[in-house]
């Protein structure tokens, strides 16, 4: 018999604090007999071991409920975020053929989507004494650790989303190979600070199951939820706003991502006893691959146990027993690996002389903004849909608080104005997505050939002023 990480918690440590939540506080006792009844009410709606239950919304105890119970259920979660109804449509196309039943959770019911929008009721520790007899019969558990477990929507080199596919085992590898140099116990608290839809998120609630931990949901107010926690998943300019704050702080541990880390920020938190460290990893290595504390020596850090990694003439590829179990297409899993079992993460990067990671940057044309990677050929393709644009490149600036933002240069016979494009965006990208300028290609850089030179664009971008629009 396979035993979820939440039952074996319940039965070893039944009595201590679990999950903390806007409005209750659960034992592990407690929490499984919560999850008990979502799963039961996910039964109820025909979610069975290898349905695909897709999630859309921010962080909630809800969705953090019903991940929880589709483990138990041997179903598969898919987590996405909120966004326009056209990119949800592509991704529900990924996720499910034409003869299967679309089995979607949303946080905000504010939009309909096609096929069965599940209803979950909301249940809180105080009902569970109150039900009768019958409906705290207890779902067959389906969970096995090497059942699939989650989807995470990534981007291809295009754009594309693609559906990463991990299982219980492989999120657990991730989790237990991060926890043995970065110490988290049972008596301490993890934020699940970043969004369960992207990895780093997901990855929080993995290592809080892995070490039978307590787990915070708080309101989205990062300077209140942070209350009463030790460990946090946040990216530098998050924790630059908290010290910067005029309140004490319990943290002790703070795993941060996305981009460089000012040695002076880390010396900061340093100073009110807060570790820092810094994490390199991807959705299909379930999030961190490397790590270290942060110190004088900029870097990566060190390969963390139950992965590999190696160099090939500088160009990153990853192995070992975190790798996603592929791409997931309507039920079709394809393997992301080759034969040797390594994945090529399409990162450049170099190796110190003792052993730790410099990532140079990305073989293709994403780059990180504020810790969301950014594709600058999807942002070009919502733009050329445009009338009146001919083409567009978008290529990243430097940005004090976000690390990186797209700045689009436009071929038209006219630069339109920014209302009418930010009218036609916002039906296609999330907003983050956006640029934060836009400038008329210069004839200059059209030269005789069908594309223009992307590095061009960069290097004569270099010469114009930042308040250009």
């Amino acid at each position: 018999m396979h035993l979820s990480p939440l039952k074996n918690w319940a039965l070893r440590s039944p009595d201590c604090l679990a999950l903390v939540t806007p409005q209750h506080q659960y034992t592990w006792s407690q929490l499984e007999q919560v999850v008990s009844l979502y799963a039961k009410a996910l039964a109820g709606q025909q979610v069975t071991q290898g349905s695909v239950v897709t999630c859309v919304g921010k962080n909630s105890p809800e969705m953090l409920l019903i991940y929880l119970a589709c483990a138990e259920l041997g179903a598969i979660c898919a987590l996405t975020m909120p966004q326009p109804q056209l990119a949800l449509d592509d991704k529900l196309d990924t996720l499910y053929s034409a003869s299967q039943p679309t089995q979607v959770w949303m946080h905000d019911r504010g939009d309909a989507v096609g096929g069965l929008l599940l209803d979950i009721p909301s249940i809180a520790v105080s009902q569970i004494g109150l039900a009768q007899p019958e409906s705290q019969i207890k779902v067959k558990s389906r969970y096995h650790a090497d059942s699939l477990a989650s989807i995470i929507f990534t981007s291809g080199s295009m754009g594309k989303p693609k559906a990463v596919v991990h299982t219980h085992a492989q999120h657990l590898a991730s989790a237990q190979g991060l926890l043995e140099p970065f110490h988290f116990a049972p008596s301490d608290c993890w934020l699940l600070s970043l969004p369960m839809y992207h990895v780093s998120g997901l990855a929080i609630v993995y290592r809080w199951l892995a070490a039978g931990a307590q787990l915070k949901v708080g309101s989205g107010d990062l300077l209140q939820d942070v209350q009463g926690v030790t460990h946090a998943s946040l990216v530098a300019t998050q924790l630059e706003r908290l010290l910067s704050a005029a309140t004490s702080l319990d943290l002790t541990h703070v795993l941060l991502g996305g981009s460089h880390v000012p040695l002076a920020l880390s010396q900061q938190a340093a100073e009110q006893g807060i570790e820092t460290w810094l994490g390199y990893g991807m959705t299909e290595a379930a999030s961190t691959v490397t790590a270290k504390q942060i110190d004088a020596t900029y870097s990566a850090g060190t390969v963390l146990p139950n992965r590999r990694l190696e160099l090939r003439k500088g160009r990153i590829y990853i192995g070992g027993e975190t790798l996603a179990s592929g791409y997931f297409e309507q039920g079709v899993i394809t393997p992301i690996t080759d034969a040797q079992g390594w994945f090529d993460s399409k990162d450049l990067g170099e190796q110190l002389a003792n052993g730790e990671l410099v990532i140079k940057g990305r073989a293709d044309n994403q780059f990180i903004s504020g810790g969301e990677n950014i594709h600058c050929e999807e942002i070009e393709a919502a733009l050329n849909q445009m009338k009146g644009i001919t083409q567009s490149i978008v290529v990243p600036i430097a940005d004090a608080e976000f690390g990186q933002r797209p700045v689009a240069v436009l071929l038209a016979d006219a630069l339109p104005a920014r209302a009418s494009i930010e009218l036609h965006l916002e039906q296609i990208l999330v907003k983050f997505k956006w640029p934060v300028a836009y400038l008329l290609l210069p004839e200059s850089l059209l030269g005789s050939g069908i594309k223009v030179s992307r590095k061009q664009v960069k290097d004569w971008l270099a010469t114009q002023s930042k308040d250009a629009h």
